[in-house]
Formats: C-alpha cells, structure tokens, sequence
C-alpha cells in the first residue's frame, strides 16, 4: 500500500509536474485532499501573462492595422521578413517563458491542464500573436468551462488558419475545420457521418480571423441555407454547430477518456470513465469539478495507478528543474531538448497532437533522456546532432547576429548545460535521516515504484561526504529508466 509521501508525491507528478524543492518537508505529512485542495486554490486565480511580444512586432501589426492591411499578401517583402524573423525568435521566447512558468508558478494543475489542452487543441502555426493569443485562451479556461474553451479555441485565428477555415466560403466549403472539430475535439473518430461533416462546414462558412488575429465572420461568405446536422435540422451556424456537439454525450465521454489515459491510466476502465463522464455531462463540462471526482477519489492512488505513467519530455524537463532549482546560464538549451526528446512546446507533430505514452521512449530518446541529469551536473554540451527541420527549430537554424542566447558552441545542433543548482531546500528535507537509510529515502522520494533496487546507483556515488553522497546519488536515481515514470 503506498505511503503518504507516495501518495502525495503521485498526486503533485499527475495534477502538476511533480514537487518542487520547498513542498519536500510537508508530503509525509499533510492528507492528499488538504494538498490537493491547496493546489487547486493556487490555480484558480486569474491566469496572468507572462510574455509580452517585441514591441516592434507590436508596432508592425498597429501599423499594418492603420494601413487597412488585412492580408499577408498585401505586406510588403521587408514587412514579411521582419515579421517572420521576428515572429520566430518571438516564438522561442514564448516557449521559454512558458516553461519557465511551469517550472515556477504555484498554479501547477493550471499549468499542466494547459498543456493537455495544448496538446488537444493542437495547431502549428510560427505566428507568433496568433500562438499567444490561442495559449492565453487555454490558459484562462484550462479549468474553467470546457464548451466555453471550446468555442473560444475554434474562433481563434491560430485554429481557423492552421484547419483552413479562412479558405471555407459558399458553394466552396473546406471541409478540414469541420472534420477535426468532430474528431479530435469533441466526438472522436467513428462517431459523425461523412454528411455530418459536410453540413457542418457549410454551417462554419464565413468563420475566419483578421492578420492581426481577432475573429472575424465575413457573412457575404457565409451559407445561410437549411443544414441537416446530427439528426436535427436548421438554419445553423458555427455556434449551433458546436453547441449541438456539445449536447452529445459523446462528447463527454470522449473527452474524459482521455483525461482519464492522461492522467490516472492506459488500462481501460469503462464503467469508471462512464461514471466521470456522465457527471463531467451533468456538471456542464465543468473542468474544475472532473478533476475533483478524479483527484480526491480512493481509486486514483491506488498502487497500480502509481509509476506507470511515462513523463513526457516536458513533464521529465520541468520536473527535474523543480526537484532541484537552478539557474540556466544559457535558456535556449531547453529547445534543443525538446526537440531532441520529441516534444516542442507550439510544434506538435500534427492536429492529433502528441501521441504520448511509449511514443515517447524509443532507443536514442530513453539514452537522452537517462544523460539530462549527468550532464547538468557535470556542465555538459548537448551533443547530440536533431534532425534539421526549421519550421520545429522556430527560427533556430540561423541564430540572430550577437545573440549570446542563441550561441552554439561546438557542432551546429550542440549547446552547454550550464546550470547552477541550489541544493539547500533539497539537502534539507533529509537533514534528519540516518545515513544508512539515505539511500533508500532518497530513492523513495524520487522514484514512483517500489520494485526498484537501487544499491548499483548507490555504489557509483560519491561517499566522500553526506552532502556529495545525497547529491551524486540523487542525480544516479534521476538518470535511470525508473525515473522516466510517474
């Protein structure tokens, strides 16, 4: 039977990104419903921006605005190379900044609901006011109203140009939108007919958004006639659209099945999800209240939903920076690994996201993964040469002139590690512990498992002293394959 610790410890990995360095004194001590319900406060102030666009970015599109330019098209070829290059490095410092949040801020299930979100609304565009804007929309919803977050999603410019829906006008449709909405967002796959899909993209006709990224619905592009949408039939538009999907209860349980794979489990449960799903459908989609039935519920912390979730590279990255804070010399270094690890933050694969799961673990990513801690402590450079693809590299195959953050040392690709650890909050929490149990504490705390024997760990550490042994054995623990799991 898990222990406290363990319990609370799985709780901060699932509703957030694991503990951070000062919470370590109170997880075998405070009851996981006080925890949960401390994290759940913290998260439900009002989601502050952290990231604020160049200012000449800002300039380019009020002045593009005054000039009644409404379409790339008409910028000229200075205007549309300063705002790609602008937009790019934009891009990068927005997924710093994130990061940096997650790694920070107490409104952890705020945090890691959005990047679920992140991850279910997925859409690849380089525009960078266009990607801030759909991030501030999950971010101000992430645990809010779930048809609310949906709708707000689809009328942002980012969905609308990444799905074709500026292209979707009578006696024209584009059908992409329409499709997506149903099957990755609301239904899932096999639940609409291919007539479906095309009366709701008749229905989204007219639906686009301005270059300067505010929705826009254009009704001279707009089919004003009879659809027959999901068994009913009218008049509808966009919004009949999504609230009709949203009165199937399909759409509940699609949703939380996946919260559910996300969050508790990959073994099917069906009578479970159906029980969240009906009240997550009862409740309105509230969001907040389905991560009560999960969180607080008996079955979530029970030993076989603990440390069998793989981190994904994000969630690995972020929780080894609040485990043990540091100070990053060079920040970039974070989007080289992810994008050796298979994760950019604003880059997914494809409109279906991040698969997750073992998608994430294969030979060369488990190695990289197993080498993150070691080569923090020691100083080292990333090596490791990723694929070249400039679109995932937002901008970063062509460092701008006497930027020190976008300096590369050694080969193209590789960059230095440099990080100062502050080890105080860490060290502390086992102050009180015997040295011959240090070990087995240590490997309690950062190991989900208990299956895990973690005496060749502890023979490679450094036993010259208790603090180089707590540190040294940490960082061994943290670069084995148990430590990719939560």
């Amino acid at each position: 039977m898990a222990s406290l610790q363990q319990k609370n410890t799985h709780l901060l990995w699932r509703a957030g990104f694991g503990p951070g360095a000062a919470q370590l004194a109170t997880l075998d001590t405070l009851p996981v419903a006080d925890l949960f319900s401390q994290q759940l406060t913290a998260s439900l102030q009002p989601a502050i921006s952290f990231f604020t666009p160049d200012p000449a970015l800002q300039q380019l599109l009020a002045t593009i605005g005054e000039g009644g330019m409404m379409q790339r098209r008409e910028l000229s070829a200075d205007q549309k190379k300063t705002l790609r290059i602008q937009s790019a490095q934009g891009l990068k410092q927005l997924n710093i900044a994130w990061v940096n949040q997650m790694v920070n801020s107490p409104a952890q299930v705020k945090e890691k609901m959005s990047l679920f979100w992140h991850g279910h609304f997925a859409c690849r565009t380089v525009n960078l006011i266009y990607q801030q804007k759909l991030l501030d929309i999950v971010r101000n919803n992430a645990l809010g109203n779930f048809g609310t977050l949906l709708k707000e999603v689809s009328k942002s410019a980012s969905m609308l140009n990444f799905l074709n829906n500026n292209q979707n006008r009578k006696d024209h449709p584009n059908e992409n939108f329409a499709r997506e909405v149903m099957e990755l967002f609301t239904l899932g796959r096999g639940n609409y007919t291919e007539m479906d899909v095309k009366e709701a993209a008749r229905a989204f006709t007219g639906w686009g958004a301005t270059f300067s990224g505010d929705f826009v619905f254009r009704e001279r592009q707009h089919d004003g006639g009879i659809k027959n949408f999901m068994g009913r039939s009218g008049n509808f538009n966009g919004d009949d659209i999504l609230d009709i999907l949203l009165q199937q209860r399909q759409t509940a349980r699609f949703i939380t099945r996946k919260i559910y794979s996300n969050f508790v489990s990959n073994e099917d449960a069906p009578d479970r999800v159906t029980w969240l799903a009906n009240r997550f459908y009862d409740n309105h989609y509230d969001i907040q209240s389905l991560l009560k039935d999960i969180y607080t519920s008996e079955w979530f912390y029970a030993d076989k939903n603990i440390g069998t979730h793989i981190k994904s590279p994000v969630e690995l990255w972020v929780g080894i920076r609040r485990m043990l804070p540091m100070q990053l010399d060079n920040d970039a270094v974070q989007l080289l690994l992810q994008r050796l690890l298979g994760q950019v933050l604003f880059y997914p694969p494809n409109v279906a996201g991040w698969p997750g799961g073992r998608n994430w673990i294969d030979s060369s990513t488990l190695m990289m993964r197993m080498r993150i801690p070691e080569m923090i402590f020691a100083g080292e450079q990333v090596k490791f040469k990723p694929k070249d693809d400039d679109d995932q590299m937002m901008g970063m195959q062509q460092p701008a002139e006497n930027s020190s953050e976008n300096t590369v040392k050694g080969r193209r690709g590789s960059q230095q590690i440099s990080a100062s650890i502050n080890w105080q909050d860490y060290l502390h929490h086992f102050s009180a512990v015997p040295r011959e149990s240090l070990l087995p504490a240590v490997s309690n705390l950062l190991l989900s498992g208990n299956s895990f024997d973690p005496s060749v760990p502890g023979k490679y550490s450094d036993a010259g002293s208790r603090e180089n042994f707590i540190k040294t054995a940490s960082i061994r623990l943290m670069s084995t394959p148990e430590y990719q799991l939560c």
